[in-house]
């Protein structure tokens, strides 16, 4: 019947050459996976299509994911290249029903895109790095090749009738995709398993690692430090809510045992390589400071507070012959490298002006945990993180601003980056209804290295009020404050400012997070019933 053969022709077949697309895309993904299971996990073509697509986001966008999806930015960036790759793959499948050895070739271009984003890669281990994306995309290829032949035996004229010797058979068809599926399938999570198997190693290490007890611990809380009010961010934020911002799609999972730290560069006497168990066998230190991200909007999240324990990073330099150059020192950046090949430009003269900068180990009270750069990661007092806060640190280069620039400064973030002042209303939230009556406002202020001295609270356009301010720990963490307001019925804007040691208020202009860090007031809108 020829009605039925064109209604198969029009419908059928280009349905089941975009199957044969999205089957040959899974193929190539899932023999991807399974050499890089084999190779180096790392290089898995969706892993390094993901980097590359980071490593070349210009700043504003990067800055807008982060505000927008906050710590689950790599989730969505991971879900987008799929679903990109599935569009890719459909195209390329129907493609195939007419140009068959074109689609397929298609499917190679997937390749080349994958082994040349592998290859850039700052933490590139060679050519090896490129053999999953070539062997996956040659797989997919294979696979549409055969499968658009199955469905498509004629591209380009009428098929023959269904059953005719030679033509199109729809049982062998669906048997092929359905073997396709099966093998991909187990590839894949054979993939999976070799590439987990290669982190238990790092795994057994963190489990296995007994952290030394300090040689200085870190001073006493004051009494009336943490203040009881529901709502204020603790004084120490627990590990499993310390904010994560990097651009790492996975999380490097270094093996301690194996880790080791190279100190180099201009003006090092004497450059050396560091273990870990070099790390805990000199003093410890343990210290309560306050990270924050550049990235931090005005009254936005990512900040914490940690006990980190490590070792004085400005003593290591020392030992190796570094002087900072207030001192005639020959390098003024101290550019670190991380595993995945992130670098962050600190100035020499703060690493070593006495504040405490640590080559941190360990993270309120355990290992650090890989999330946060297990085994061993750096961080400087009153910096922002891009510029001190190397994660999974593997290399430590002494150097100029002059001659050379690290990932952020080339993305037009600024070279020196000081914490700015800043403070933040925990409770009440915007758009919270509290009752009339007396209300807690309360929340956190810092100002890294200079501290908090006062915190005001401003409701709507009235004067503004001290608030109570709880006992300062150190100048290098966050201060909680809380101020009682007596809340009549009615909408309300409550605006808060900090003071810091130097006697500097809060400035209210509003600056966005590039180059340096925001600037403004945080307010909060709220409703008395």
């Amino acid at each position: 019947m020829p009605g039925v053969s064109t209604l198969r022709t029009t419908l059928v077949r280009p349905a089941l050459a975009a199957l044969s697309g999205l089957l040959a895309g899974f193929a190539a993904l899932a023999a991807a996976e399974l050499t890089a299971g084999l190779v180096r996990p790392a290089a898995g073509p969706v892993t390094v299509v993901g980097r590359a697509v980071i490593d070349r986001t210009p700043a504003p966008v990067k800055d807008f994911a982060i505000r927008t999806f906050g710590e689950d930015d790599k989730l969505v960036l991971r879900l987008g290249i799929l679903a990109l790759l599935a569009l890719f793959a459909v195209a390329l499948g129907l493609l195939a029903f007419r140009f068959r050895r074109l689609g397929a070739a298609g499917v190679l271009v997937f390749g080349l895109v994958g082994s040349a984003a592998a290859l850039s890669r700052p933490d590139a281990a060679g050519a090896a790095d490129a053999l999953p994306s070539v062997l996956g995309a040659a797989a997919g290829a294979c696979v549409l090749y055969v499968l658009a032949g199955m469905a498509c035996p004629d591209a380009g004229t009428a098929p023959p009738d269904e059953g005719a010797a030679g033509g199109w058979s729809r049982r062998g068809f669906l048997t092929a995709a359905t073997a396709v599926a099966a093998a991909a399938t187990g590839a894949g999570l054979a993939g999976r398993g070799l590439s987990g198997r290669s982190g238990r190693g790092a795994v057994a290490s963190r489990d296995a690692l007994v952290l030394p007890p300090p040689a200085s611990p870190a001073p006493p809380v004051p009494e009336g430090a943490r203040l009881r009010t529901p709502g204020i961010s603790p004084l120490i934020t627990p590990n499993r809510d310390f904010y994560r911002v990097d651009t790492a799609l996975v999380v490097p999972k270094v093996d301690a045992a194996t880790w080791r730290l190279r100190v180099h560069g201009k003006g090092v006497a004497r450059p050396r390589t560091y273990s870990l168990g070099d790390l805990l066998a000199r003093p410890l230190r343990e210290r309560d400071i306050t990270l924050t991200c550049v990235s931090n909007e005005v009254g936005g999240p990512y900040l914490g507070t940690a006990r980190w324990l490590g070792v004085g990073l400005a003593d290591v330099l020392r030992e190796c012959g570094v002087r900072p150059p207030s001192q005639g020192g020959a390098a003024d950046q101290l550019v670190a490298r991380s595993v995945d090949g992130m670098t962050l430009g600190s100035p020499v003269d703060d690493v070593m002006d006495g504040r405490d900068a640590l080559l941190a180990v360990g993270m309120n009270g355990e290992p650090l945990p890989f999330d946060h750069g297990f085994p061993v990661r750096m961080l400087v007092s009153g910096l922002y993180g891009y510029v001190s806060a190397c994660k999974w640190i593997t290399d430590l280069e002494l150097t100029t601003y002059d001659a050379y620039d690290p990932y952020w400064v080339k993305r037009n973030w600024a070279a020196r980056a000081p914490v700015k002042t800043q403070a933040r209303i925990d409770t009440p939230k915007a758009f919270a209804r509290p009752a009339a009556g007396t209300v807690m406002v309360a929340g956190v202020a810092w100002a890294q290295r200079r501290g908090i001295t006062r915190v005001e609270v401003r409701v709507d356009d009235g004067p503004w009020q001290d608030a109570d301010l709880a006992a300062r720990t150190t100048v290098d963490t966050w201060r909680q404050w809380s101020y009682r307001w007596q809340a009549a019925p009615g909408g309300h804007t409550l605006t808060v400012r900090a003071t810091d040691g130097t006697g500097a208020v809060q400035t209210e202009e509003r600056a966005r997070t590039l180059p340096d860090g925001a600037t403004g007031r945080h307010s909060v809108f709220v409703t008395v019933p």
